[in-house]
């Protein structure tokens, strides 16, 4: 079985599990207590944090281990939030962050605050005049990924921080998907990760919050990680993230080379290989790992499927994969197709021969979808398309996509140049896919029209 979702969790690295194990036996004592083995646990700790705060860019005195990702960045936009209340309660946070980042800004405006939400381009990537733009005198904190935990664009952080301090606007960088590539540049004031992204054990997580950031911890507070997470530190997982990290960052140029060529020739091929496919992200300034991809009149679910009975580990952003039956929040952002998407995301040690036999058995496993649903090209039932003049409707109601998009591309060529078809779906994902394809297929989007169920969604053959 080839691996190939890291960006979601790495395989422990053998640093960590050698950590782990080791500190099991040396480090279970409470790091706050004056006895030898106390002291033992404390200097056990001591050398973690040192550790990671070397590689993060900071101070030791400025970094608090959490219980995840999720938490660091939950406690870090409360807490500089809260700091900075008498400043005003407007947030800015990107269209594109991690769910975790949404969510606290959610909470925030529910509490009262506002939310300035910056759009992406086409590739996934903020413009640094959105955030410019964005800044207001009562902007109490910005929020910022430094790359896209789904199609892998970086984002320009060092430019939107010096903006932000150019403002005396703290910056909070989320880090979970590069810190193990490198430290982030740029005057940030405030950093999140998760020892999971790089191959340490779950349940570790980094918040960085400078020296003169105002900052306060909200709820229940203790003595322990100056109060920002209360509780017993899991002294074992922290020994082992900070080891991992510092042996990944070791090999991190090495590495980051031989992935970005294995990247590129997926990006590549997969072009070549499976026809009606959109290759989303930037395709230079991204991260070594990371490749993504949409296919045209393919169910998301069920080419995952295939993908794993064929012996390869990927995940998606299609709406079809999701408990929520609406596309991913990153790909509805950059207004790409949603439909059939695959994020592989390699990981550290990936084979060539394992990125080979998975462009080999692509193909395939495309096509194979395809043929079941009926896409284009394939044999199929007659679809339910009523004349109107230069006209046609597709009711489309209460069927999932890509079905909508497959009705639609079955007709086009029913109705002459100039003519219209108009698709009647209540799916989500039809808003964003049906744009996306008349832009894979040249043709006209005239846009969406309400309708007593769902919504209208109209196009020209222009070709």
């Amino acid at each position: 079985m080839s691996y190939f979702d890291a960006a979601s969790a790495a395989p422990l690295h053998p640093v960590a599990r050698q950590a782990l194990l080791a500190s099991l036996d040396e480090g279970w004592a409470d790091p706050s207590r004056l006895y030898r083995e106390g002291r033992r646990a404390r200097m056990l700790l001591d050398a973690a944090r040192e550790a990671t705060a070397e590689a993060v860019g900071c101070r030791p005195d400025e970094l608090t281990f959490t219980s995840s990702g999720t938490r660091a960045v939950h406690t870090g936009i409360a807490g500089a939030s809260a700091g900075r209340r008498r400043i005003g309660r407007h947030l800015i946070v990107s269209a594109v962050e991690h769910s975790s980042v949404l969510h606290s800004a959610e909470a925030f405006e529910a509490a009262g605050g506002a939310v300035t939400r910056a759009p992406v381009t086409r590739t996934g990537a903020v413009c640094v005049e959105s955030y410019v733009d964005a800044l207001r005198s009562d902007t109490a904190l910005a929020c910022l990924q430094s790359a896209n935990h789904e199609v892998g664009t970086e984002q320009p952080v060092a430019a939107v921080a010096e903006a932000c301090r150019e403002a005396g606007t703290p910056l909070l960088v989320d880090a979970a998907q590069s810190l193990a590539w490198g430290a982030v540049e740029g005057p940030w004031s405030l950093l999140t990760a998760s020892a999971h992204k790089w191959g340490g054990p779950s349940g570790v997580g980094l918040l960085a919050v400078r020296k003169g950031v105002r900052f306060a911890a909200q709820g229940p507070v203790d003595e322990r990680e100056s109060g920002r997470a209360a509780g017993f530190e899991n002294l074992p997982a922290i020994v082992a993230a900070a080891a991992s990290l510092r042996a990944v960052r070791a090999e991190a140029a090495a590495e980051a080379a031989r992935l970005r060529d294995l990247t590129a020739r997926i990006r590549a091929r997969v072009a070549d290989v499976v026809p009606d496919v959109e290759v989303v992200g930037d395709p230079h300034r991204r991260l070594p790992g990371i490749v993504t991809f949409s296919c045209l009149y393919v169910d998301g679910e069920a080419l995952l499927h295939e993908l794993d009975r064929a012996g390869f580990s990927v995940s998606s952003g299609s709406s079809c994969t999701s408990s929520t039956l609406t596309p991913s929040h990153v790909l509805r952002a950059m207004g790409v197709l949603s439909e059939g998407n695959v994020r592989v995301s390699l990981p550290w040690g990936a084979a060539e021969e394992d990125v080979e036999r998975f462009l080999a058995v692509l193909p395939e496993a495309v096509a194979g979808v395809r043929d079941k649903l009926g896409a284009p090209g394939s044999p199929a039932t007659p679809t339910a398309a009523d004349a109107r003049g230069t006209g046609l409707v597709v009711d489309a109601l209460g069927r999932r996509c890509p079905i909508p998009v497959i009705e639609l591309a079955k007709v086009i060529g029913d109705v002459p140049v100039g003519g219209t078809v108009r698709v009647l779906s209540d799916d989500e994902a039809a808003r964003l896919d049906i744009p996306a394809w008349c832009e894979m297929r040249g043709q006209e989007y005239l846009g969406e029209e309400p309708a007593d169920r769902g919504a209208v969604y109209a196009v020209r053959r222009t070709s």
